[in-house]
């Protein structure tokens, strides 16, 4: 079982190796730079309302833990850029705050959809920090990711263990040991559609697993959100990005059931029945559109190994709903003066 040691505070389990170097002042931000901490920062803005949230509504001391350690990074994540951005005379995004969390009002999903949350949410953080690692150029910020991606490694080991420990997730599916080296000498590899259609392999099998796991939890929070947002059109994109979230699942998962294979179960029962609202609508419209749009990442990285027909043109059709849903969104978030805008060229017009 977990214990306390494996889930040691945040703020005293930093990766060993990795001091972010002192802010140098000597070299202003540039366009890589500006472009990267500004995304972590509002995406941590985000995190430190709704695990404040999640936080205040919690028994499980275990969870509780892993919440105070989400916590404790974002709010380290987002001090740090404040001094980044502060040294540079670059203005502080307002983000998000107080204003956008009640946190008295009544509790609108069960302990273990925090956990699920936490994994979901990481991953798309670890997905931003890695990407920035190679291209920031100037030394101090680019340790700044490496030190983001390593604490945010550290934390999903702690998710995993609490979801192992917990039972909360099925084993990782089980396939036999090749018994040689076995080279592609035909092209029907690829067929999906007709023909002779061999098994998936086994990095078609984790990002559908992946995929899977990401989006019953996406569909959880936005049942959530759906039951109490407030604004009659942004309810109607949720209602749409639940439909074609939960259509998408089932295409997944008839993938992998086919096989013979398990998948990930729903998450939909850890929803309450509570019709109070504890987020603003601003905060809820955000994150959905920004996680959505983190999934068109997730998806291409899917396409690029999957040679299968048939599971790169269902990855194909969710990309381009999922486009559509984040532009529709995007537009109500710029018709309610919701959108900070990132910072941008030389307007040479």
């Amino acid at each position: 079982m977990t214990t306390d040691k494996d889930l040691n505070p945040m703020n005293v389990m930093k990766p060993q190796n990795i001091n972010p170097k002192i802010i140098d002042e000597t070299r202003p931000l540039r366009s890589f730079e500006m472009g990267k901490l500004w995304a972590t920062y509002m995406g941590n803005s985000m995190s430190i309302q709704i695990l404040s949230y999640f936080h205040q509504h919690c028994e499980d001391e275990n969870i509780k833990m892993l919440l105070e350690n989400g916590l404790a990074l974002s709010k380290d994540f987002t001090q740090r850029i404040e001094g980044f951005f502060r040294n540079d005379n670059f203005p502080i995004p307002v983000g998000f705050t107080k204003d956008d969390v009640n946190l008295g009002a009544p509790r609108l999903y069960a302990d273990e959809f925090y956990v699920h949350y936490l994994k979901y949410a990481s991953k798309a953080g670890m997905s931003l920090y890695a990407v920035a690692v190679p291209l920031i150029l100037r030394e101090d910020i680019r340790e700044f990711f490496i030190y983001c991606n390593e604490c945010t490694t550290v934390f999903l080991g702690q998710i995993n263990n609490v979801l192992m420990d917990k039972k909360l997730i099925a084993e990782p599916p089980i396939i036999p040991t090749p018994d040689g080296i076995e080279k592609i000498d035909k092209q029907s590899y690829l067929n999906g559609f007709f023909g002779d259609v061999r098994p998936l392999q086994a990095l078609e099998i984790i990002h559908l697993w992946d995929n899977i796991e990401n989006n019953v939890t996406s569909m959880a929070l936005l049942l959530g959100f759906h039951r109490i947002v407030q604004d009659q059109k942004i309810k109607s994109l949720f209602k749409r990005g639940l439909d074609m979230t939960e259509k998408a699942v089932k295409q997944y998962k008839e993938k992998l059931h086919m096989e013979h294979i398990q998948s990930p179960s729903y998450l939909d029962h850890l929803v309450t029945t509570s019709t109070y609202p504890p987020f603003s609508d601003k905060i809820m419209l955000f994150h959905k559109v920004d996680m959505f749009a983190m999934k068109i990442r997730s998806f291409g990285n899917s396409m690029a190994v999957s040679t299968r027909r048939d599971i790169n043109f269902l990855y194909g059709r969710t990309l381009m709903n999922i486009g559509l849903f984040v532009d529709d969104g995007m537009n109500i978030l710029i018709d309610k003066g919701w959108v900070e805008a990132p910072p941008g060229a030389y307007d040479r017009g």
